[in-house]
This record gives C-alpha cells, sequence and structure tokens, in this order.
C-alpha cells in the first residue's frame, strides 16, 4: 500500500448506456459521472468480492491531502477527476489511477457563501467526463468545460453573474448533466432556473424560468421519458418539475416533497415511469407523470414523511429501494412504501450497488458491504478506513465509487483506493 502527500430500470437501459459509452471512448467499467453511468447509483462491473475479510478489502492506496470539500470523484480510464479547495479556492484536480499522484489542477472559483450556517464550505459537485472534455461546476456558480488530457479551459460560465441564478445556504451542490449536445445545469432563479448549454462552445439552448423562480437546490438532474416525452427532472427548492428536454418548457411540478425543507438535497429515483422524491423535514413521495389530452398532470401514488430523505441518495434493487432516514439505513417497497427494515448500527449512509452487493458509506466514515434482501439488514463486511481526518462537525458526505474492480472512498482532504476484485 503506497501512502501519498500532496499539496492539494437498469437492466434494460444497461445495453444502450453501454453502447453510448463506446461512443465516447468510455469503458464500461468507468464512472463517468454523478453516480454512475445512469445517475441511479449503480456500476455495471462484474467480478467483485461478495464478502469482505475481517480487516476489509486490500488498501492499494491512500492520499492524505488531495484537498478540502465534500466532491464525489469520477473516473475514466487511468485519471480520477475530482473538486477540492483550498482555503477559498476551489480546483479541478486529475490524479492517477495508480497511486493517486497528481496528473494536473486548473483552478475553478472562490468557495460559494463561506458564511453559510451551519458551516461546510466546500467544493461539491462531480466532474461530468465527456471523451476528451469533462464539465465542472463550482460550489460559488463557476461552470468550465477542460480538457481531460491537461486541464486546459475550453469555456467558461458563471451562473450567476451571468444567469441570475440563486442558491440557497449551502452554496451550488449540482453536478452537471451531459446529454449529446447539451449541458444541463440549474442556476435557479427567475431568469433561467434551468438552462441548456451547447457543451462545446458554451452557448445558451434554451433557458426555463419557473414562475415561482424557486432557488436552486443541492440536487442534481436525471433524464427520463414519461409518455413518450424525454424530459429533464430536477429537485428545486420548492418542488419538483418536470422539463421538456427539447425546448426547456417546463411540463409539471410537484411541491409536496420540498415544501417546508431547508435542504432539499436527494437526486431523484426514476423507475417504471414513477419519481421518488423527499427532503428533510418534507414529506417523501412516489409520483407519475401522466400526459393527458396534451397536458401533463402528477398522480400521487404514495407520500408520507417516514421514509428515506438522507444527503445520500437512494438506490433501487429489484421490487425494494434502499436509503436512509436522519438515524437509519432503510429498506422500502417501491411501489408501496412499506418499510420493510431500518438499521441503525450503521446510521445515516450514501449508497452504490454493484455486482449484486450494496455498497454504504456511513456519515461516520465507515465502509459496510450489504446483499440486497427485504427481509433484513444483511452485512458482508465492514470496516473502516486509517487515518481518518478530524471531523469536527462536519461528516462523510462523499459517495463510493466504483470502477476497474476497485472501491473509491473520499472523506474531506483524504481519498482511498481498494482492491475489491474477486478471484485474487
Amino acid at each position: 500500500m503506497k501512502t501519498l502527500n500532496l499539496n492539494w430500470p437498469t437492466k434494460l437501459l444497461l445495453p444502450l448506456a453501454l453502447l453510448g459509452l463506446a461512443a465516447t471512448g468510455l469503458r464500461a467499467t468507468d464512472f463517468p459521472q454523478w453516480r454512475g453511468p445512469l445517475r441511479d447509483g449503480h456500476s455495471p462491473e462484474t467480478g467483485l468480492l461478495q464478502e469482505w475479510p475481517k480487516a476489509g478489502p486490500k488498501l492499494l492506496w491512500q492520499v492524505q491531502t488531495v484537498g478540502a470539500g465534500y466532491s464525489t470523484p469520477s473516473v475514466v480510464g487511468k485519471r480520477i477527476y475530482l473538486l477540492a479547495n483550498e482555503g477559498s479556492e476551489e480546483s479541478v484536480l486529475a490524479l492517477d489511477v495508480k497511486d493517486g499522484g497528481r496528473v494536473w489542477a486548473t483552478k475553478l472559483g472562490k468557495v460559494g457563501h463561506p458564511e453559510q450556517n451551519p458551516n461546510y464550505p466546500g467544493a461539491r459537485s462531480t466532474p461530468s467526463v465527456d471523451g476528451k472534455f469533462l464539465f465542472a461546476l463550482g460550489s460559488d456558480g463557476d461552470l468550465v468545460c477542460l480538457k481531460t488530457a491537461n486541464g486546459e479551459e475550453v469555456w467558461r460560465k458563471h451562473l450567476r453573474n451571468e444567469y441570475g441564478g440563486k442558491y440557497g445556504e449551502w452554496a451550488y451542490s449540482e453536478s452537471p448533466l451531459v446529454d449529446g449536445n447539451k449541458l444541463i445545469v440549474t442556476p435557479g432563479g427567475t431568469n433561467a432556473t434551468l438552462l441548456a448549454l451547447n457543451k462545446k462552445t458554451g452557448e445558451v439552448i434554451w433557458t426555463c424560468a419557473t414562475p415561482e423562480g424557486d432557488e436552486a437546490s443541492y440536487s442534481s438532474v436525471v433524464s427520463a421519458t414519461f409518455s413518450g416525452v424525454k424530459q429533464y427532472i430536477q429537485f428545486l427548492s420548492k418542488g419538483l418539475v418536470g422539463v421538456d428536454a427539447k425546448t426547456g418548457k417546463l411540463l409539471w411540478r410537484f411541491e409536496k416533497t420540498a415544501k417546508g425543507s431547508p435542504a432539499v438535497i436527494m437526486t431523484v429515483l426514476v423507475d417504471d415511469g414513477m419519481v421518488y422524491s423527499g427532503a428533510f423535514r418534507a414529506n417523501t413521495a412516489l409520483i407519475k407523470p401522466v400526459l393527458k389530452d396534451g397536458v401533463f398532470t402528477v398522480e400521487e401514488i404514495y407520500s408520507n414523511n417516514k421514509l428515506p430523505i438522507g444527503l445520500g441518495g437512494v438506490v433501487k434493487v429489484g421490487d425494494y429501494f434502499y436509503g436512509s432516514s436522519s438515524q437509519s439505513a432503510m429498506c422500502v417497497d417501491f411501489k408501496t412504501g412499506t418499510v420493510k427494515w431500518e438499521e441503525r448500527a450503521i446510521g445515516p449512509c450514501s449508497w452504490l450497488v454493484a455486482d449484486k452487493r450494496i455498497y454504504l458509506h456511513a456519515e461516520s466514515g465507515e465502509v459496510a458491504l450489504i446483499e440486497p434482501s427485504g427481509e433484513a439488514y444483511r452485512e458482508k463486511g465492514r470496516f473502516s478506513p486509517p487515518n481518518p481526518p478530524t471531523r469536527g462537525q462536519a461528516k462523510a458526505w462523499a459517495y463510493p465509487v466504483m470502477a476497474n474492480g476497485r472501491l473509491y472512498i473520499r472523506e474531506q482532504n483524504l481519498l482511498w483506493c481498494y482492491d475489491v476484485k474477486a478471484g485474487k
């Protein structure tokens, strides 16, 4: 193990996603964006350990001073990409998968709203890698297109200064969505609540200004098709919205799962024509957008305040989805909202699915492996990464990442890389 000190529904969609990866030069084992190839918390990798030894999987290396922040990495080929901050400045970093050594660093901008309360300033979003380019959004609103080879800047925009964007207490956390020739981001505010740019030039394709002028939340956009209409789904500070992917027209809105919440964070779960969302101090709900007589309406399947709302998002496996409340890990029947089990031993987590197992990164810093089951919490291993940071009021909020048989765990200044490939 090498330690470095630096200055700084899925089964049906997966074959199509892999074809798309091939078209952009990506491999099936890459993790090119926030929450994986389909933004659903799933990795397509196979041949992974189904149970861990008592001490956990083999640690290959760790970087002790990668830079502060909560950014989850993306991994493509031989490079790891993430955001980090040193003091009041944020940067985009490229690291070598071999040992975590820095390949390049490009200044992004200043830390957004550093006087936030409670105080968790720092880089948050995940770079989106698209072939020879990547797109990154800083917490103050700096949006850049960079060359992956050397970090050279291709174009730059600022969501607040150029589009009248408005963020919440904890600034921007969104990870940009690349979709064909478009780059989708959420400035918030009354001018361009959502925004589509030409990914090659940064020129505006369309803007969507919601009547409420919602602040940008801490969620990221996902793409889905309902009743034959491709849409971008975003969980804004005042409600869940569906926007026409071609024109930017607002198609529908659902406010119950954001109403009264100071922290709309969850990237929504879309499956079987339905959308699950939930936020702190608000309700959770499963809804179905329905097109009738040329107009979309929203059908509520169920709603309550007892289901997952945590920072770590949710993942769906079979008939169940998994996520966290403010205290527990949970398993829920997707179609009925029935809680199948709760587990307080691990506490709130972020979630990743790969090869018939679920990887959990707890806010405490622990990492666990569980078997998906609607019957009980079935743990297959747990460990704590060595030399953890001094947390204070901060928590381990970065999501686990899987790429080429390696598990990447990031917490504040530290990044760990573990070998989880089976058969060695």
